[in-house]
């Protein structure tokens, strides 16, 4: 089958977009924007609450990208606080950093055992996204692109029905049907195309496991303000970035929207997320569970003195959740809705906004020579895949490595080689993409053994992850210590050809990665004399690009 559109196929859409979300809103937009046209259902009345919050560098240089390949400028507002108080929202708070605070049960928290890496200073405050504001403001700029726009419960789908080689009938609670050519569902968990299709994988196929309940609070107190936060000598102040509380068995985020003096909203987003094999569901309802948690943990506890819950709770059990396939016959199942694994380390933005990318170039090019065959976006599957396996390892390797400091210590250090290269990946891409206005940029970047890598092409990068996995799993089996295990990771990262040894990532005793104006000029150092070409290339393409950001300042529309 070749997927090109039948002479006599009538359909009124090229492509229906399923969910209102972030993911959803956004892809809608771009495809407007880009002469597709687009429909766009959205089951509930306004946008509500959602995980992913945290505009990390990495997402925001991904949602400019996104903004200038696509052309739609007003995007670049939401990659900066400044910028989203004055033209979106004024209920966003600031993040500068993102931090970790080690906790052991009934016990003193050690004001040792934390860990922070700070924002560097050349990029924008980032934000706290409000998601509810952010959302529906996404949500009006598709609409005002030309996207046609379907709200409530008379836009929930029910049937999906594919017509091979020519499109997709949707069946809505109105009672009435949609065709078109393509269809995208972004509806998160409960995606009906998945549903429809019978494309859910029972058990999920993701090694991970946790459980979690979150809400918005409010009275909840700055972290450094109370007994514990106190003693820390960190180089960013706790409460103006996303905190983690971690502790054998889970974890505990707190995101806070009133952090900043501009902000009009008091509240904090607040999860707590469980394994559920070391912290069994005991049937008590969210609240009692949370305050019974507090109860065991002495240095948490004081954060939640006065807080207080202003939105019912949403209580799930396994959060975990995969796709047999994620593109076939007229389909795709776009970010969250493809799966999900855990919230942890605040990569869901980043994860979609690479998947808009990825998928959006292709369905316009659909749209306009009639070519929707499942061949001409597999990669989009092979990339959601890559960012699913790749989270999924460090998940569950950092849940192992929760019932020991100094293995988190190093395992974190994972996950900050990959958040920072996949940063400075994307603006060397957008630094490219500017000087050439190409768009075979972004297809050479996909040519690649490792989609989904922010540095595809450097085999010790992309050999750290699955070592790291493997050592944890001799850690759960008991045939390792977990001072074994860090041990490893410390000396693997101590001499990985690809770091610059000022960041300081392989010296467990450097807690905070921060990159001050002194480790910046002996990175710089070793940039020009010792790092290997690809990395070479890539840390001076990607700074060149930042400085010029800096300098020029964002788009705007007009």
């Amino acid at each position: 089958m070749t997927g090109k559109d039948s002479p006599s196929a009538a359909y009124a859409y090229d492509v229906a977009v399923v969910g209102g979300g972030f993911a959803g809103s956004l892809l809608a937009a771009v495809l407007a924007r880009n002469g597709v046209r687009t429909l766009l259902l959205e089951a509930r009345q306004r946008p509500g609450f959602a995980v992913g919050e945290s505009m990390v560098p990495y997402a925001s240089a991904l949602l400019r990208l996104v903004a200038r390949r696509y052309d739609i400028p007003e995007l670049e507002s939401l990659t900066s606080l400044k910028d989203i108080q004055r033209e979106v929202s004024p209920h966003c708070g600031v993040l500068r950093n993102l931090g970790f605070v080690y906790h052991r049960e009934g016990l003193r928290q050690h004001p040792g055992e934390i860990y922070q890496v700070v924002n560097p200073s050349v990029v924008p405050d980032g934000p706290h996204l409000f998601r509810e504001d952010i959302d529906a403001h996404l949500l009006e700029l598709a609409r005002r692109y030309g996207a046609e726009v379907r709200i409530g419960s008379g836009a929930r789908v029910g049937a999906v029905r594919v017509d091979p080689g020519a499109g997709v009938t949707l069946g809505t609670g109105g009672g009435e049907e949609f065709g078109a050519r393509y269809v995208v569902d972004a509806a998160g968990r409960d995606a009906p195309v998945a549903r429809a299709l019978g494309l859910r994988e029972d058990p999920p196929g993701l090694r991970h496991r946790s459980r979690g309940l979150f809400t918005h609070m409010t009275g909840v107190t700055p972290y450094d303000e109370t007994p514990a936060g106190r003693h820390h000598d960190r180089p960013s102040p706790w409460h103006q970035g996303t905190l983690h509380h971690v502790f054998d068995g889970g974890w505990l985020w707190v995101v806070p929207f009133g952090n900043q003096p501009r902000s009009a909203n008091r509240r904090c987003s607040v999860g707590l997320v469980l394994d559920p094999r070391r912290h069994p569901a005991g049937g008590l309802p969210p609240q009692q569970e949370f305050e019974a948690f507090l109860a065991r943990f002495p240095d948490i506890a004081p954060q939640f003195r006065h807080a207080e819950a202003v939105r019912p709770w949403t209580s799930a059990g396994r959060l975990q959740y995969s796709s047999r396939h994620i593109v076939g016959e007229r389909y795709c199942l776009a970010s969250h809705a493809a799966g999900f694994v855990d919230p942890l380390y605040s990569r869901g933005l980043g994860h979609s906004l690479e998947i808009v990318g990825a998928l959006a170039g292709r369905l316009i090019d659909a749209a306009r020579d009639g070519d929707w065959s499942t061949e001409r976006f597999r990669y989009v599957e092979d990339l959601q895949r890559g960012l699913l396996a790749a989270h999924d390892d460090l998940a569950y390797s950092s849940f192992v490595a929760f019932r020991d400091f100094d293995l988190f210590n190093a395992v974190v250090r994972t996950w900050t080689v990959s958040t920072v290269f996949g940063a400075l990946a994307v603006e060397n891409l957008c630094a490219a993409y500017g000087r050439s206005g190409d768009d075979s940029v972004f297809r050479d970047q996909e040519q690649t053994r490792h989609p989904g890598s922010p540095f595809p092409g450097s085999a010790h990068f992309n050999a750290l992850g699955p070592l790291t996995r493997a050592l944890c799993e001799e850690v759960e089996a008991g045939t390792r210590t977990p001072a074994s295990a860090a041990d490893r990771l410390f000396h693997t990262l101590g001499e990985a050809d690809y770091l610059p040894p000022s960041l300081g990532l392989g010296d467990r005793t450097d807690r905070f990665f921060h990159n001050t104006p002194a480790r910046i000029v002996r990175a710089a150092r070793w940039v020009r004399t010792e790092a290997p070409d690809e990395v070479g290339d890539l840390l001076k393409g990607a700074m060149g690009g930042l400085l010029r950001e800096r300098l020029r300042g964002p788009r705007r529309p007009g």
